[in-house]
């Protein structure tokens, strides 16, 4: 494990999902092993990426038991899509990952986020590229980010169904496409985005 490698105390793992979309918030997790995973969590946990819906699930609910047993800390946090559309979002997932280890129950000693580009945090960190592959804490982060926005995204595709959330997650599918042009954009699709901004003029209501 590279946090047990890193020889740095406590080290938290932090990753983000929802960076691509045209709609929906971008959700950051934080997560950190207070001690060391046992073979059957550690068998569950990959790069989000990589894991079936149902997957990702088990795994998720893997880490809530292991946190419920304070063998694991995580916490999530969102950018919203208006905080995207007013800031960029790199910027506004940055500031989701700051919110995130804000909320953590514990301090790290070391955070390491994935990616190239490191958020401006209050404890040192270091960008690992394809982290999520490579190192537990993070591939745990991305879990827990993915499946929280997932669902954020199935509560919302209730509310506006026409949009096939609850399956295109809000990424820029040719359905959700189609959708924009025909029924324009919601004030959950991002500004700043080509489609949205097409289809921003005939938004309905909510």
């Amino acid at each position: 494990m590279l946090e047990t490698a890193s020889g740095e105390g406590i080290v938290a793992g932090i990753d983000e999902a929802g960076c691509g979309p045209l709609a929906g918030p971008v959700v950051a997790a934080a997560c950190v092993f207070l001690a060391p995973p046992d073979a059957t969590l550690a068998g569950l946990i990959d790069d989000s990426k990589r894991l079936s819906p149902r997957r990702r699930e088990r795994a998720f609910a893997a880490l809530a038991e292991a946190a419920r047993l304070r063998r694991v800390a995580f916490a999530a946090a969102a950018a919203s899509a208006a905080e995207i559309g007013r800031l960029n979002v790199r910027e506004a997932t940055h500031r989701a990952m700051g919110r995130a280890l804000a909320r953590l129950s514990v301090v790290p000693d070391l955070v390491l986020v994935d990616g190239n580009r490191l958020p401006v945090l209050p404890v040192p960190a270091r960008a690992i590229v394809g982290g999520d592959r490579t190192c537990l804490s993070i591939a745990a982060a991305s879990i827990i980010a993915k499946v929280l926005r997932d669902r954020t995204m199935r509560r919302l595709a209730a509310r506006y169904p026409a949009y096939g959330w609850d399956a295109n997650m809000g990424y820029p599918t040719a359905a959700h496409r189609s959708a924009l042009a025909r029924f324009g954009a919601t004030r959950h699709h991002r500004c700043g985005f080509a489609p949205v901004d097409l289809a921003r003029g005939s938004a309905p209501s909510g």
